[in-house]
């Protein structure tokens, strides 16, 4: 008996020290696969609580832990509102993250624990997206819904599981539009990948001012001497740099180490090898664009200056402001990701696509820029652009209900802005889809294109609004 009770002492002391030692190392040395999930629970919380004024817990329980990733589930948060801070760890304290708010950049992510910079950069003001109430959108905020429009939009079939804005815009005025519980027009939402072709447009205000040009090479100083000093813009721009780059979301692979573990994002990415020669291989890359970022505002050079530049050159001009792009650690333009804006606002960036870079008769972008954005790149078969965007699919029910020109900003858990110039029709569809399943934002663009001529205007007539 005497035996028993002491091998179970022995035991439960085993158990313990197992369990100090496995706490002292995730403390120490915390697995990188918990610091990534740290890192972005800290910074979907952080964004939506300060950028679009969301609950904490409810973004906890809905946007981090619900679609379903285990580790999320145990994932915990804190919400400093005076220091302006998330803090993220696994049962709070192990493989811990920071992300920290700062006016006018959003939140960052400090995977070294180090401060970003200061730099003063043009707040959002909120006062802005209230003026104007009393003139149509996109001059103002007022909006004439098409009863046609406001039925499409009332099946859920269409607007997909998890839909949290859709706007639709007609001979460039909104004619329909409508917003998941908790969500309205004044809430800020993340784009995901639609945040590329965004930046795509901000290096065309730089192409247009003879700043930049689509054959540059040469482009970082790392790759004198080798094969990578021959990656043009126009490589990186269509994807086909031939850098190696894992866009795998599911394990610690490139993608997710440059956005929750690196603080220098764009110098990370410039590191990486070639695997394939300049404009000889498709392969979709966030760290191309975020590498972007850091190209155009070296071509500005004042660090201050490159960080007001979205919002002087592209944001206000167009009315977008709301919009808040984020940076890295090191204050680089997160160019792949980070962009929140209204759904009335992504819907404002689609408009001036839709009208080839020109608005209210200022050439925002310069000519044959967009064109760009629907010619399928030379590698992906006929599915990326030279400029950044998508093409829609040639199968299915979406085959033969839209134009030719269309093109698509695409983003993670079913962001979508479908352009259709020739239809002078632009579909903004934003929510929380996690792999999509079998929605496909493209039906509700096609089911909008396809409807008879002259019931999307309704009562609008058209507009010289945008051109």
């Amino acid at each position: 008996m005497r035996f028993v009770v002491a091998a179970a002492k022995i035991l439960c002391l085993l158990i313990v020290l197992l369990i100090a030692a496995t706490g002292l190392w995730l403390t120490l040395m915390p697995p990188e696969l918990l610091r990534v999930g740290s890192g972005y629970a800290a910074k979907i919380v952080c964004s939506n609580v300060f950028i679009a004024g969301r609950d904490p817990d409810e973004v906890l329980a809905v946007d981090v832990q619900a679609p379903g990733n285990r580790l999320l589930e145990l994932m915990r948060v804190s919400v400093d509102r005076e220091a302006r801070e998330v803090h993220a760890g696994f049962l709070w304290i192990f493989g811990t993250s920071e992300a920290v708010y700062r006016d006018g950049l959003g939140c960052t992510v400090r995977p070294d624990g180090k401060a970003p910079p200061a730099i003063g950069v043009t707040p959002v003001v909120a006062a802005a997206a209230a003026a104007g109430a009393d003139r149509l959108w996109p001059e103002g905020q007022k909006v004439e819904s098409n009863e046609s429009v406001t039925n499409i939009l009332s099946d859920p079939a269409l607007t997909g599981p998890g839909m949290r804005a859709v706007v639709v815009v007609k001979n460039g005025r909104i004619v329909g539009e409508t917003y998941g519980a908790g969500f309205s027009a004044s809430t800020p939402l993340i784009g995901w990948s639609m945040t590329k072709t965004v930046n795509a447009a901000i290096i065309g205000t730089l192409i247009g001012d003879g700043r930049m040009a689509l054959t540059d090479h040469d482009l970082v100083a790392a790759w004198r001497g080798s094969e990578r000093e021959k990656i043009t813009l126009a490589n990186l721009l269509s994807m086909e740099s031939g850098l190696e780059f894992n866009e795998d979301y599911g394990t610690v692979a490139d993608v997710t180490r440059m956005l929750f573990l690196e603080s220098d994002m764009a110098r990370f990415v410039a590191g990486k090898p070639l695997v394939a020669a300049p404009g000889t291989a498709f392969s979709y890359s966030s760290g191309t664009s975020t590498l972007l970022s850091r190209l155009w505002m070296e071509k500005i050079g004042d660090r201050t200056a490159a960080l007001n530049y979205p919002r002087r050159a592209l944001f206000e001009p167009i009315g977008m402001e709301s919009a808040v792009m984020e940076t890295d650690a090191e204050g680089t333009f997160v160019g792949s990701s980070y962009l929140y804006a209204t759904a009335r606002d992504w819907a404002r960036f689609g408009l001036l696509l839709s009208r080839d870079g020109v608005w209210n008769g200022r050439r925002i972008l310069p000519e044959g820029f967009v064109s760009l954005m629907q010619v399928p790149n030379g590698h992906s078969g006929g599915r990326f652009t030279q400029m950044q965007t998508w093409l829609p699919s040639r199968e299915g029910a979406v085959k033969g209900r839209m134009p030719p020109d269309t093109f698509y900003l695409s983003g993670h858990d079913g962001q979508t802005v479908a352009v259709m110039p020739s239809l002078d029709l632009v579909v903004v569809r934003l929510g929380l889809t996690p792999g999509q399943g079998n929605y496909d934002p493209g039906y509700l663009a096609g089911t909008l294109a396809a409807m008879p001529a002259g019931v999307l205007t309704g009562m609008l007539k058209a507009t010289a609004v945008g051109r």
